[in-house]
């Protein structure tokens, strides 16, 4: 069978792989220590599974608007006003299945091919692939635990071109879990006015911070940023509502259109009687996301200590999100490598840093329970120590 050609530029997603390998060799009853998945192992808080259910109940299982339920989108701008300080009107949002969807209907509405997309690396694995699979060019800027796992703005400044059309920036970050000081947003956002290109900021692990860090969007900054800014979020992250795919893109009014009609004519309305549980998520108490987010800190604490212990591994300490981002350079191992024995071997489950643009690290979630972590750091340490 000949397949589109575009289908054979783009790589299968492997953290879907791995964690796939895992559930299936759980289910033949082998023992595995998994930190394999990015999703948080708390069911749904039971008032927003009680608000979808009463939707369902009231007969919401129709076709809706394909940009979102109305009151969805005022609940977003809403939060988008009272949280992160953008003064976005429902009109300027766009619900969608997933906050992946959300940035792959921006790459559809917005890259040519040809058209330059800047993507720092470590980067989430799914951003260059989007941008192929629409022509358009990944421009990756590595970087490096001297900064942070953080683009710096002589960096930014330096990849860009005249085809320049699109910067992504994650923060809190996946797969590193830094956060972007508000000091190098500005810095960011000053470079990205100046070259008068447009920047995503991907917040889906927006709640999810620890020591005091501080969430900023980078469109708050100004008007001239604003207006140049689009914003990923989603309820997937911070409110454990991975499976019922509802994220939402917001940004200037001509971009949303057009990712509307891409929706219109892809997927149409998310799920109707789900958004009605997203917008109990967003306007009933928080108190959920703060319980979950006390319960990540603990973990990465433990995590972190224990692979700092671990001889031959080097763990920059995250300020967001659920990951560990470790370096595993002194095992002589490629990330691959390293992966593929440890799975075998010891039957623990990380995520290759190749993945991710760092063929170096691993990436360890923490989002499981307390004794998974203590048992895998068991088994990794028996695995590196064999190996060094």
């Amino acid at each position: 069978m000949k397949l589109a050609a575009r289908v054979s530029q783009v790589t299968p997603s492997l953290t879907l792989a791995i964690a796939a390998k895992a559930k299936a060799m759980k289910a033949e009853g082998i023992d595995v220590c998994s930190f394999s998945a990015g999703e948080p192992d708390f069911d749904t808080p039971a008032h927003i599974k009680a608000a979808a259910a009463k939707a369902l109940d009231e007969g919401k299982t129709k076709y809706g608007p394909a940009a979102g339920e109305p009151k969805l989108k005022e609940a977003i701008a809403r939060k988008l006003q009272k949280d992160n300080n953008l003064d976005y009107k429902p009109e300027n949002v766009i619900v969608t299945n997933g906050g992946k969807h959300s940035l792959y209907n921006l790459i559809v509405a917005l890259i040519d091919p040809g058209d330059e997309v800047i993507i720092p690396s470590p980067y989430w694995l799914s951003y260059p692939e989007m941008v192929t699979l629409v022509g358009g060019k990944s421009v990756i800027v590595p970087t490096d635990a001297s900064t942070g796992y953080k683009i710096t703005p002589e960096q930014l400044r330096k990849a860009i071109t005249p085809k320049t059309k699109l910067f992504v920036l994650n923060s809190p970050s996946n797969p590193t879990g830094m956060v972007y000081t508000p000091e190098e947003i500005k810095a960011l956002a000053e470079v990205v006015v100046d070259a008068d290109i447009y920047v995503v900021s991907d917040e889906i692990y927006e709640k999810i911070l620890y020591d005091g860090a501080q969430h900023i969007s980078i469109g708050s900054l100004g008007k001239e940023i604003f207006d140049r800014t689009l914003i990923s979020n989603g309820f997937a992250k911070a409110y454990s509502m991975t499976g019922w795919r509802i994220g939402y893109l917001a940004g200037p009014w001509e971009i949303i259109k057009a990712a509307s009609t891409i929706q219109g004519h892809s997927t149409s309305n998310v799920c109707t009687f789900a958004q009605y549980g997203a917008i109990a998520a967003l306007e009933d108490s928080q108190d959920c996301v703060e319980e979950m987010r006390l319960a990540f800190a603990k973990r990465r604490q433990v995590m972190l200590d224990g692979l700092n212990s671990i001889p031959g591994l080097s763990t920059a300490k995250p300020d967001g999100a659920f990951y560990l981002f470790p370096d595993i350079s002194k095992t002589g191992l490629k990330s691959l490598e390293f992966c593929d024995a440890l799975i075998e071997e010891h039957q623990v489950a990380v995520i290759p840093g190749i993945a991710f643009g760092a063929d170096n690290n691993i990436r360890l979630s923490y989002a499981t329970d307390l004794a998974t972590i203590e048992k895998g750091l068991e088994r990794l340490e028996k695995f590196v120590r064999s190996r060094i």
